[in-house]
């Protein structure tokens, strides 16, 4: 079923549109020349809707200056603002920002008040034509939702179901729906489950996809190109967001490759109308893989020709990845040939047996079907992360990838740590200004650490609990 359109400000999500290509600045909200000059280097790259976080009045009223200064300098586009733990501040930014992501596990911790509060929201968007995101993360669902169905894919579909049907009593159809996870199962059954209830009632929402916290590097990208990528297969999202701990302005062309890939048309519509045949390089590379799969071929195999390694892994990642998470196959065989020195070149060179075994081992973790090192769980960072959060990612991956099977979580903040690693066997999350608290699980062991010395405060935990 082709989904609603959304309008936010000039630009459609859903229907017969493109896919969206969407990222997050990591700058603080406040610091309105960083953030300006940011929002300007992502636009320059291929952004087409920028989210900051807004996590008070004070980010507010950044939000809007930053606007007024991209808008005085000819850029047009849509800013979302992210807010979580505060309806006030939600209902204070929809006469802001051109879109406001909020997250229901914790936009008032009682019901009532949060129904009371969301109508009052939603009055807003509509009198200044505002979008909204429903944003459900796994790990960050409410306590009533969790007491009823547990922090599972048909928990988060029942929230986001509860609060679509809310929109719809209030008479709001501007909105985008999203229920990601850094687990791509949870996140792609989650996914299916929402679009099957929407089909069924009628009530086709537009999807945003994203894999939360994927981590950085090859894996970042792989991992996200498997979640992503098998539910565009299905015909399921219309605007995506490849989240990695790096640079921001890194995630737009590695989603601009998926979104290129399956041919950026409205994914829904291509499915509903052509299947295999809709327009986009994937749908002719998945008839050549089913075509070996129908002829009793074990192991499919598939050539790519790209100018970049980083093309290559996400669109193997997006070509094998579904198959794999979907146990249609046990494994694969690739091969590339990516060009010597960048677009200029004029001659490729068959990528090395050692990357292609290496990609095939990060493809294979990434679609849950054999782990051979540590699984890592990072957020991307965002105004509300205090430390440098891509530095200490690389330095706790440099200390501890050698532990094959462990969970490890690094996270920017309490918004998107205890609840959001709630898979990690162990966890670094930001406290404040320099300071970190160490979790083992679900509980936090060592608080208020100085940075400084929290790495080596996570690795003695590890060490003290016989996994080293």
């Amino acid at each position: 079923m082709k989904s609603i359109e959304v309008k936010v400000k000039d630009l459609t999500i859903g229907g017969t549109a493109p896919i969206v290509v969407q990222t997050m600045c990591n700058t603080h909200t406040q610091d309105i020349e960083k953030s300006v000059e940011q929002c300007i280097a992502m636009i320059k790259a291929g952004a087409e809707m920028i989210r900051l976080t807004t996590q008070g009045m004070k980010e507010v009223e950044a939000l809007g200056e930053i606007k007024r200064r991209l808008t005085a300098m000819g850029y047009n586009t849509p800013l979302v603002a992210d807010v979580h733990f505060s309806s006030d501040v939600a209902i204070a930014v929809a006469s802001v920002a051109d879109k406001v992501r909020i997250n229901p596990g914790n936009f008032a911790k009682e019901h009532s008040v949060a129904e009371s509060q969301f109508a009052k929201f939603i009055e807003v968007c509509k009198a200044n034509g505002t979008a909204v995101r429903i944003g459900l993360n796994h790990g960050s669902l409410g306590e009533r939702i969790v007491n009823l169905y547990g922090d599972t894919p048909l928990g988060m579909k029942e929230a986001a179901m509860e609060w679509l049907k809310m929109c719809a009593a209030n008479e709001f159809y501007n909105v985008v729906i999203s229920l990601k996870a850094s687990n791509t199962i949870v996140m792609v059954t989650a996914y299916r489950l929402l679009k099957e209830e929407m089909d069924r009632l009628g009530m086709p929402f537009p999807v945003h996809l994203g894999v939360t916290e994927a981590g950085n590097g090859d894996m970042g990208r792989i991992k996200s190109a498997v979640g992503i990528g098998a539910l565009l297969a299905d015909g399921i999202g219309d605007t995506i967001r490849v989240s990695l701990t790096e640079n921001p302005v890194n995630e737009i062309p590695a989603a601009q490759t998926i979104a290129d890939y399956f041919g950026k048309k409205g994914i829904s519509s291509q499915k509903e109308s052509n299947g295999v045949e809709a327009e986009g390089e994937y749908w002719e590379a998945i008839k050549t893989v089913n075509a070996q799969l129908e002829a009793g071929s074990k192991v499919p195999e598939y050539h790519f020709k790209e100018k970049e390694w980083n093309s290559f892994i996400i669109k193997a990642s997006c070509l094998f990845g579904p198959l794999l998470l979907d146990k249609k196959i046990d494994d694969f065989n690739v091969t590339c040939k990516v060009a010597e020195c960048g677009e200029s070149a004029a001659g490729f060179i068959l990528c090395s047996q050692e990357k292609i075994a290496e990609f095939k081992d990060n493809l294979m973790q990434a679609a849950r079907r054999k782990f051979t090192k540590p699984e890592y769980i990072a957020c991307p960072g965002c105004g509300r992360t205090l430390y440098n959060l891509e530095e200490t990612f690389n330095k706790v991956k440099e200390k501890t990838s050698h532990l094959k099977g462990l969970r490890i979580a690094v996270m920017g903040c309490i918004v998107n740590g205890p609840g959001e690693m709630a898979d990690a066997d162990y966890g670094y999350v930001g406290e404040g200004a320099g300071k970190v608290a160490i979790y083992r699980g679900k509980e936090p062991v060592y608080r208020s650490v100085p940075q400084e010395k929290a790495i080596d405060v996570l690795l003695k935990l590890i060490e003290e609990d016989g996994r080293a």
